[in-house]
């Protein structure tokens, strides 16, 4: 029996680490990128994201790198996922074409984390086929994948893209409107609204903030969400507290001056050597591997779960 097919359009980091999960899944990876560098950097990314769960690296034969769409094997197709750089000109052209190469039974999905999904698909005359699958980094550790429903997006389409995400070792979640953010990035952009409040008024330092986050509530986090956990605690406590709370948080609608500072210095965190901290490459090299090993540790618990 022939292996499932997948599509993916740009072949990067994020395009990289979806093609290693499912080529851990057992599906047959089709990358499409015109960028000779990343098509010749694709198999030394997904052999070390093998290496790093632990997968067999015969495994990495499956993904196979195009550099143009009407190379693929579109009969045996049944998923698309565009990923490539955020420019919605260059999503609008490359979904042009996903229509006509693509089955029409076969659901075209962006893994867009800065435009809305209705935006992306809204010139294309089979539509209802299109929805978001939002991956996060890196995308073969971390198991969500937002699965957005835009204005016209077939109902069916979601469940079986949410089916196909499962089946591929995936948490899938739906998102049943096209809203700004999703879902995570609204809740991470609510958070860290808060952080930076806190840090430009002095309340904490960024190392305080961090501690506090990681050690306190979310420590418990990968026992459990946020809901569960006030489900667990007592929502009585909750609201008697939150109600002394709401007021004072901070309400922003534009992102904080110290990080617009921050951007127009350059300073925009590792990748410049300067953030919130300075870094050396010793440094930054220390702080990855230290992140990697606890996320590692974070999806065994999890994966313990489904066991």
């Amino acid at each position: 029996m022939a292996n499932r097919g997948v599509t993916i359009i740009g072949g990067g980091i994020m395009g990289g680490d979806i093609a290693t999960s499912f080529a851990v899944a057992g599906w047959d990876v089709h990358v499409m990128s015109p960028s000779q560098k990343t098509r010749d950097a694709l198999p030394g990314r997904v052999a070390k994201g093998l290496e790093r769960l632990g997968a067999d690296a015969a495994l990495g034969s499956a993904v196979r790198a195009y550099t143009q769409l009407a190379e693929l094997p579109w009969s045996s197709i049944e998923l698309v996922i565009e990923a490539v750089t955020e420019d919605l000109a260059l999503k609008h052209r490359v979904f042009a074409e996903l229509e006509t190469l693509a089955r029409p039974d076969v659901p075209l999905a962006t893994n867009t984390s800065s435009f809305p999904v209705t935006e992306i698909g809204k010139h294309l005359r089979t539509r209802a086929r299109v929805c978001g699958a939002h991956f996060f980094m890196p995308a073969h550790i971390v198991p969500l994948v937002e699965v957005i429903c835009a204005e016209f997006t077939d109902p069916a389409v979601a469940e079986q893209v949410e089916a196909t995400m499962k089946s591929a070792g995936k948490v899938p979640v739906v998102v049943k409107k096209d809203i700004p953010g999703f879902l995570a990035n609204r809740m991470q952009h609510a958070l860290l609204r808060e952080a930076f409040w806190l840090l430009d008024n002095g309340i904490a330092t960024a190392e305080g903030i961090d501690a506090t986050v990681r050690y306190g509530f979310g420590f418990r986090f990968v026992a459990c969400g946020p809901l569960m956990q006030k489900e667990m605690s007592g929502w009585d406590t909750n609201y008697f507290s939150g109600s002394s709370i709401y007021p004072s948080l901070s309400n922003a609608s534009a992102p904080p001056e110290m990080l617009r500072t921050m951007v127009q210095k350059g300073e925009i965190g590792m990748k410049a050597r300067k953030g919130l901290w300075t870094w050396s490459e010793d440094e930054i090299a220390r702080e990855k591997t230290k992140y990697e090993k606890a996320l590692h540790a974070a999806f065994e618990i999890l994966q313990s779960e489904q066991k």
